[in-house]
């Protein structure tokens, strides 16, 4: 079976390198950049709707009819929506670290910086603040190692860098949380200050949903625990044959 990884922003298809192999080992597994983010290119007017259809494009450009779907933070709304798009095509859907989107939560971030939003300046120190802006939510044994990844999607990104909290941050979650139909685990990194509220909400909007934590994991969770990632995934795939 088919498996899509839909990364967060901004990072790019990398944030699974270490993810693919070890899902590969049991499943076949893909990793793409979301549109405007690493090597793609940006749609006219990013929404989470458009990044879901070019998700069911490439699915398409592949010849793969049924297939999962899983996505961390950005990719997990992502993912959402595929699922909601497609119920006879998505067989199973893991959500890592989703937030959920209601009026509440836009109206509270409605003209809001985000975390990536620095005002680039000619001496550089904009990558500084931006480093700065990220590190207490990396870990300290290799905090350096991903920051540095991050990085680099994070320039190849340009404003998309910021734009992508906006559009998830408009995303209308509660009109389309309840049309998932497939079996559905959401896993919440503990340490995930961000998302690990949000997630017994998000589980239990979606019928039969599995919420499971997550210990230590915080927002860079695939590449920071890649194993721990690919392991959970992948259980719960066994587990739940399509």
């Amino acid at each position: 079976m088919p498996v899509f990884l839909l990364h967060q922003t901004p990072r790019s298809w990398d944030e699974y390198r270490e993810v693919l192999p070890l899902v590969g080992e049991h499943f076949r597994a893909i990793a793409m950049d979301t549109r405007g983010f690493g090597d793609s290119d940006p749609l006219p007017k990013p929404s989470i709707k458009g990044w879901a259809e070019a998700v069911l494009d490439l699915a398409d450009a592949l010849g793969i009819e049924r297939f999962v779907v899983a996505g961390h933070h950005t990719g997990a709304v992502i993912a959402l929506e595929v699922a909601a798009r497609a119920p006879k095509r998505v067989t199973h859907l893991v959500l890592s670290a989703m937030s959920f989107v209601d009026a509440e939560r836009r109206a509270r971030h409605a003209g809001h910086r985000v975390i990536d939003e620095v005002e680039p300046r000619a001496d550089g120190s904009h990558l500084a603040e931006l480093w700065q802006r990220r590190a207490p939510h990396y870990p300290q044994d290799n905090r350096v190692a991903l920051l540095e990844r991050l990085m680099r999607d994070a320039l190849k990104a340009g404003p998309m860098m910021s734009e992508g909290h906006r559009v998830v941050n408009r995303y209308h979650m509660e009109e389309r949380i309840g049309l998932v139909r497939c079996p559905t685990l959401v896993l919440a990194p503990t340490d995930d200050s961000h998302a690990y509220p949000s997630a017994r909400r998000v589980g239990a909007a979606i019928p039969g949903a599995r919420v499971q934590g997550v210990p230590g994991a915080m927002v860079p969770f695939p590449d920071q625990m890649p194993d721990v990632f690919a392991r959970a995934v992948c259980d719960f795939l066994l587990e739940h044959p399509a």
